[in-house]
């Protein structure tokens, strides 16, 4: 069994919103979304026994990334969907049946709420707050695609200054799977305006089976793009709000492209993840 205080009651767990909602114009044409935007967890979790300095390192969360995707998302007066709890207690940007969808250990440090943690607990976690936020991201989609033009989805994440020892070069990082259109797109015009130590898939690579963008991106056929941000040039609110300025231009340009808001089936690098994704009807 986890590391839950059963104490706190059915109540206590109604107050505990997995998602949150910024309104925005159905027809903006973007829709962001933030997979890792907080590092809080609902009271019955306690500390998954963890001590507090954990919770501000990058194993809790993206940090800065929900700064600057609700900046972006005053910009463009778009719709946005960000996550309210911890990836150290499910992790939204993974598929629903990914084996670290609930890590043991992360980065070194040992979760002891999450080490006896079993195929039922992890299951309730999933549907009270994965589900949601996949859900809510669908359903954002789904009014977005009705009102016209499609939706371009655009994911902010934020990454480590250092792995392992090794500086990391890279200002920002542009992950894309096989649709190119808004990555090469936001590349150029990131470059048009100066921007230098961008990232082509680095710092990670963009394709993951049942991740968000697989699931709402590629297996919709929805222009997307997954912008990381280096956590130390946005740590502050100030700071993510400065580059969600920077970022406000390019983005503009590329959005405004016509392929953007035209849906197109590009395939995956995980071709047998999408192959049974799209047979399970996932898509949809």
């Amino acid at each position: 069994m986890p590391d839950v205080d059963q104490s706190q009651g059915e109540d206590n767990r109604d107050l505990f919103a997995p998602v949150e909602h910024i309104g925005g114009q159905l027809d903006a044409g973007v829709l962001f979304i933030c997979d890792h935007a907080s590092n809080a967890l609902p009271p019955e979790y306690g500390s998954l026994g963890m001590p507090p300095e954990e919770f501000k390192r990058h194993i809790a969360y993206d940090i800065g990334s929900a700064d600057v995707t609700r900046a972006l998302a005053r910009h463009f007066n778009a719709p946005a969907v960000l996550t309210c709890f911890s990836r150290l207690l499910i992790d939204a940007n993974r598929g629903g049946d990914d084996p670290t969808l609930v890590m043991r250990v992360s980065d070194g440090a040992l979760i002891p709420g999450n080490a006896r943690a079993d195929a039922a607990e992890i299951e309730a976690r999933r549907l009270r707050f994965w589900q949601p936020y996949r859900d809510e991201v669908r359903n954002k989609i789904d009014a977005m695609s009705a009102a016209g033009p499609l939706p371009v989805i655009v994911s902010l994440h934020s990454f480590t200054s250092v792995w392992r020892g090794n500086p990391r070069p890279w200002r920002i990082g542009l992950l894309w799977d096989n649709d190119w259109r808004m990555a090469q797109a936001l590349l150029e015009e990131l470059e048009t305006t100066g921007h230098s130590g961008v990232g082509d898939n680095e710092p990670y690579d963009g394709a993951l089976v049942g991740d968000t963008l697989f699931e709402h991106g590629t297996a919709r056929g929805l222009a997307h793009v997954l912008i990381e941000l280096r956590q130390d040039l946005i740590a502050t609110p100030e700071m993510a709000q400065d580059w969600a300025g920077q970022l406000a231009g390019p983005l503009a340009k590329a959005l405004a492209r016509p392929e953007m808001h035209r849906r197109e089936q590009f395939g995956s690098r995980t071709e047998t993840g999408l192959s049974s994704y799209l047979k399970a009807g996932r898509q949809i």
